[in-house]
């Protein structure tokens, strides 16, 4: 694959590499520099429905529980309706019913509250849970804080022996609350060689070197769009049937089922449809 244009395009936008495979061979790469390890902002959260995977698999959790159930001591006094009807699931599909984003990055860094479980909790919920789309961060990270609950550990140790140390991932940094939780919607530091792996184990559909890490009916059903919006369960939805992780300046893995590939990028781009555009418009061609 010829990616000197894209190249040419990406770099003045902010592009510090690029790794594309199809048909679990490495095509294509490129960097600016030596690979660090990088904050990938909302690639987070992939790894977080990830996760939420393997617990669902291991019985630990339900979809259909109702947070008031999964959350029976951090509720507020007075429980609204909406509230009463909202799941595990909707942490996941960005239609928790609270009308406005909570725990953005801008935002972490100025709550006097250090229990952020329930002062999340204790948002509004204006709209009926599974109808509004409203992307937030309170969703995702009451999801990683639930299957840290459930497991009795964090995020990290608790994806260390399931996925990291099969993707050769050693123990990355991950963003805490005030109270040390991991936070499941923000904060993973990865190499772009390690988040590339991590959309190839989604692209072979939870099996790595041929094991069945993690059941390929919930790879489909997490990364099938929910809605008119195109979400999944905390993975984005794109062009030629794509699917993504997707962190804040165009970190991506973009998984192209159709052409068995994936494209990962780390980046520092203030332009990501400008960027989007091209890598469908040079690269995928070329698939």
């Amino acid at each position: 694959m010829d990616i000197k244009k894209f190249v040419e395009m990406a770099q003045p936008l902010g592009v510090l590499g690029i790794k594309i495979s199809q048909n679990d061979t490495l095509i294509a790469q490129w960097h600016s520099e030596g690979e660090c390890r990088r904050n990938v902002y909302s690639v987070t959260k992939s790894f977080t429905s990830c996760a939420v995977g393997f617990a669902v698999q291991e019985g630990l959790l339900s979809l259909d529980e109702k947070l008031t159930d999964a959350f029976s001591g951090d509720l507020p006094e007075i429980i609204s309706p909406n509230l009463k009807k909202a799941t595990v699931r909707d942490l996941l599909t960005m239609h928790l019913g609270q009308e406005k984003p909570a725990l953005m990055g801008e935002q972490r860094p100025l709550y006097e509250q250090d229990d952020w479980v329930k002062m999340s909790l204790s948002l509004p919920f204006t709209n009926e849970p599974g109808t509004h789309f409203q992307y937030n961060n309170a969703g995702p990270y009451l999801a990683g804080i639930l299957v840290q609950r459930r497991s009795g550990c964090d995020l990290v140790s608790y994806l260390t022996p399931r996925l990291f140390s099969h993707l050769g991932i050693k123990r990355p940094t991950w963003e805490c609350d005030p109270l040390g939780n991991s936070f499941g919607s923000g904060g993973l530091f990865l190499t772009l060689s390690e988040l590339h792996r991590f959309g190839l184990f989604y692209l072979h559909k939870g099996n790595w070197e041929g094991k069945q890490l993690l059941s390929e009916k919930w790879i489909a059903e997490s990364t099938t769009q929910y809605s008119d919006a195109p979400y999944a369960y905390l993975f984005w939805r794109g062009k030629y049937n794509s699917f993504r992780a997707d962190g804040k300046y165009s970190q991506y893995s973009i998984i192209f089922p159709d052409y068995e590939a994936v494209v990962s990028l780390v980046s520092e781009c203030r332009k990501g449809e400008e960027l989007m555009d091209a890598i469908y418009g040079e690269i995928c061609p070329q698939l």
